[in-house]
């Protein structure tokens, strides 16, 4: 039998709750809710915000107010479409697994309900991947993604937690605060023990992505804790899939992709460093990059040659 201290490790690693009181409260952008039918399912999102469209993607057994002040931040310069997932928060569960490439599609599918030609994408752990593959399949719906505390291989996640997967059951998340909240906003209060059968097998399924990663047309900005469930090594090798690890300075456009790494940041605190996350996020979205002494004005992608500043 796993100790408890696993099963509870391994419970926020899948279901990555973080208490919105644990953040620093915004002044909120009036949100509005809204339903559409998706795959036979009706779908719950809220839109916030003006300006230039995003999607937010939560993570496992998560819904929207689970995920804290990155939404209300994003709505200030964004119009921020947030979306509850198949089974998750106030979208209702259909006959069908979840995986990585169904949610894709479920996204890709409200993008054309809702008249979404193309958006940028923020994506946290379980939403990272399910973002990942909708510029995977979708190529032509995504301007830019961000992909926060989420993976392209299953290798991707540190050796402790690949060790837990193959034990986990049911039974290990009936009695935590996931079943509590869930029940709190699901139009279906006893099928938590479905969802987490569901999300269960997306932790066991393959995951192999790294053909797919390097075909990649959308920007991608990387963000991982250094304390995260995601190995360093395995968001560097992702970053340098993107054409990342390049040397700046040498007269040569930076890659079009990003990685940051927050410091002191486990996997469930990721998504709580709001200003963290918007400092990089905002720069990521607009196009800007810090100006270095050899670079007064190349942006990203920007092939000019460098203005060398001297004193």
């Amino acid at each position: 039998m796993l100790h408890p201290r696993f099963i509870a490790a391994a419970a926020l690693l899948i279901g990555c709750t973080a208490s919105p009181a644990t953040q620093q409260k915004q002044p909120r952008v009036a949100a509005e809710s809204h339903r559409v039918d998706i795959s036979g399912m009706k779908m719950y999102y809220e839109v916030s915000g003006t300006g230039d469209p995003i999607i937010v993607l939560h993570g496992s057994f998560m819904s929207i107010p689970q995920m804290g002040e990155i939404i209300p931040r994003l709505a200030e310069t964004h119009k921020v479409y947030a979306l509850e997932l198949q089974g998750h928060g106030r979208t209702t569960d259909i006959d069908r697994p979840i995986t990585y490439p169904n949610l894709a599609d479920d996204v890709a599918a409200f993008m054309d309900s809702v008249g979404l030609t193309k958006a940028d994408v923020f994506g946290y752990s379980l939403g990272a991947v399910a973002g990942l593959q909708l510029a995977i399949r979708h190529p032509e719906k995504v301007n830019k993604l961000v992909a926060a505390a989420g993976v392209y291989d299953f290798s991707g996640w540190q050796p402790e937690f690949r060790a837990l997967i193959p034990q986990l059951t049911v039974e290990f998340f009936i009695n935590t605060p996931l079943a509590a909240e869930y029940r709190k906003l699901a139009p279906d209060t006893s099928g938590f023990p479905e969802l987490a059968r569901k999300l269960i097998a997306v932790e066991k399924a393959p995951l192999a992505l790294e053909q797919d990663v390097r075909q990649l047309k959308s920007p991608v900005l990387i963000i991982t804790g250094d304390a995260d469930g995601v190995t360093l090594e395995h968001s560097v090798a992702f970053f340098k899939l993107l054409g990342g690890g390049v040397m700046g300075d040498m007269g040569k456009p930076l890659p079009a992709s990003r990685l940051a790494v927050l410091p002191a940041t486990s996997h469930t605190a990721v998504i709580t460093q709001t200003d963290l996350l918007i400092a990089f996020i905002e720069p990521f979205l607009k196009g800007e990059t810090p100006k270095g002494f050899q670079d007064t004005t190349r942006t990203a992608g920007d092939t000019s040659r460098p203005s060398i500043v001297t004193r």
